[in-house]
């Protein structure tokens, strides 16, 4: 299921609750993060943060600002489809109608506006703790300074990799992850 991704949110929602009855949280906070990636629905999330509530797992904020969040990441796709379309319906009639200056100024932007939605509403990539005992680091180095240990299923946004290491956010501060302690969900 990992490798081929070619499960649908359902099927990821039951096997996440087959293993939570279980009592794997690890396993059930991974299908849960990957049904949620895949349709994100406040639901889903609400359940991710209170089986991370209930192990006392980091990366899980149980707030408004976070289901708002949830919100726009559900409607991201479709809205940038449609301001996609607009722009190339926008482009062709410009082009087409020879628009005067105002008009391509107005449609410059339309595209700034569409580039800065793009930016800043994009989905960002988290990873969830494989092994117990991750060691958060200050560098991408084994002998860079130790910040903490990553309990495993806490949930860190990534932001970016740096050959064996994943570049996180950890308590509103840049820490490295080895990538192999660290499942990636997108």
């Amino acid at each position: 299921m990992w490798q081929k991704r070619r499960v649908s949110p359902s099927l990821l929602l039951k096997m996440a609750y087959a293993q939570q009855q279980l009592g794997h949280y690890p396993a059930a906070l991974l299908y849960l993060s990957l049904a949620q990636a895949r349709q994100p629905r406040v639901r889903t999330w609400r359940q991710m943060a209170a089986v991370a509530a209930r192990h006392r797992l980091v990366g899980y904020p149980a707030t408004w600002q976070q289901e708002l969040r949830v919100q726009a990441q559900r409607y991201y796709y479709p809205a940038l489809q449609i301001l996609l379309g607009g722009a190339v319906v926008g482009a062709i009639w410009l082009l087409w109608r020879r628009g005067p200056r105002g008009a391509w100024l107005g449609y410059a932007a339309y595209v700034a506006l569409l580039g800065a939605y793009l930016h800043w509403l994009r989905p960002t990539p988290v990873g969830l703790v494989a092994h117990s005992g991750a060691a958060l680091m200050a560098g991408p180095s084994a002998g860079a300074a130790w910040l903490s240990t990553a309990a495993l299923g806490d949930r860190l946004l990534v932001l970016g990799r740096q050959d064996i290491w994943c570049r996180v956010e950890w308590q509103r501060k840049v820490a490295f992850v080895r990538a192999s302690d660290l499942l990636v969900v997108e």
